[in-house]
């Protein structure tokens, strides 16, 4: 594999000579890759560039991350790991920035409000709180509580610091970040993932023990959800196993045509959003990751990366046209456009060499960009000699 070598570092450690290592993404796709060239030149071109190794944890091991997300800008990569922590990195530098503790509440499914500065997160013990924290002092804003069981996703608004959460408790909470009162509240069998669509006008809940996604109006969630579409039904011929359990992710494309419900087993469900059709059965030839599917894991986040839930190995790149996804070894790329089998069967078009095991991944919204982790935290960008 042709290109620059991978930078390594340490977070929270700086070398001998004072200065921090960093990998400055300008530098970095100068060679004839803008930031923001067109995705489908460059797509198959990505690889690792900075990899990011956390210190050993008293008991010996090191902590897995269980979540990753980017602020608006795409300007910074923020991880919730295992071991209580939160991590922020520059994503233009390449570097560490900061470390935030949770020690007392535990932390997992951190996210970034519409303000790089401040983030919602769950929690893992003590309660089943929503926490809101400004990241530039480390000091709590508001909690949000309601849930009486493990918050399993937390999704937030395209346009508005408004946000949902799903819980074990068998509830889906609307919340109006303003207030630590949430303004609406759903019981469902189940609703362990929710996704909003890109105008934010509606929203959807996976429930994988009824095998449903259920769409409702954001204007009028009250009533009955507009639209079930019926996994089982839609899906069954393509991979049984999955159909009521293992589900790990639910998002919309950013054209709102598809929705791409992941799982752990062999494969993800790409389906059409406006019917609930399977439009392809996105096959992984190697399976999926080790990691737990949301609501089926350790609540507490242990330090054991193979029983530590993860936020979903999959999305879409922003174009909305491909689909990329971690594995066990390398990270996955369908081509929604490509050709689809008669059985509904689409094969990896590209496939990004990669020893690591790819837990959680996600794209960074403004530049050609992405991350990967498991205990590791990697940096991805186009190679321009690739």
């Amino acid at each position: 594999m042709s290109g620059t070598p991978m930078d390594l570092d340490h977070p929270g450690s700086a070398p001998s000579n004072g200065t921090t290592t960093s990998l400055n993404i300008t530098r970095t796709l100068g060679g004839g890759v803008n930031p923001t060239t067109e995705l489908t030149q460059v797509i198959d071109a990505f690889r690792p560039a900075k990899l990011f190794r956390r210190e050993d944890v008293k008991d010996g091991t090191r902590p897995c991350v269980l979540s990753l997300d980017f602020d608006d800008p795409g300007e910074l990569c923020m991880t919730s790991e295992s071991d209580e922590t939160i991590q922020i990195y520059n994503v233009k530098e390449g570097r560490h920035d900061k470390s935030l503790l949770s020690r007392k509440y535990g932390v997992k499914l951190a996210r970034f409000t519409h303000w790089s500065s401040s983030i919602v997160y769950a929690s893992t013990k003590q309660n089943d709180a929503i926490r809101y924290l400004a990241t530039h002092d480390n000091s709590f804003i508001r909690y949000f509580e309601g849930h009486e069981g493990t918050v399993t996703s937390l999704a937030m608004h395209p346009g508005s610091d408004n946000f949902i959460s799903c819980g074990v408790d068998g509830t889906v909470r609307l919340w109006n970040i303003g207030s630590k009162q949430w303004a609406g509240l759903l019981y469902l069998n189940t609703p362990y993932l929710a996704a909003w669509d890109p105008s934010g006008n509606v929203f959807a809940v996976g429930s994988p023990s009824s095998g449903c996604v259920l769409l409702y109006d954001y204007r009028n969630y009250t009533k009955a959800p507009f639209a079930i579409f019926d996994i089982v039904e839609s899906c069954r011929a393509v991979d049984s196993t999955h159909l009521l359990q293992g589900w790990t992710k639910l998002e919309f494309s950013n054209d709102g045509k598809s929705i791409l419900l992941g799982t752990r087993g062999n494969g993800h469900y790409l389906l059409d959003a406006f019917d609930g059709k399977l439009r392809a059965y996105l096959r992984k030839p190697e399976g999926g990751t080790r990691r737990p599917a949301v609501g089926e894991g350790n609540a507490s986040a242990p330090s054991d990366p193979s029983q530590a839930e993860s936020s979903g190995e999959c999305c879409f790149t922003p174009d909305g046209r491909y689909v990329m996804s971690g594995a066990k070894n390398n990270v996955l790329i369908w081509d929604t456009l490509g050709t689809v089998s008669e059985t509904k069967v689409l094969e990896p078009a590209h496939v990004l060499l990669d020893k690591r095991e790819a837990a959680v991944l996600a794209f960074n919204p403004r530049y050609n960009f992405f991350a990967t982790a498991d205990q590791d935290l990697v940096f991805w960008t186009p190679d321009p000699h690739a």
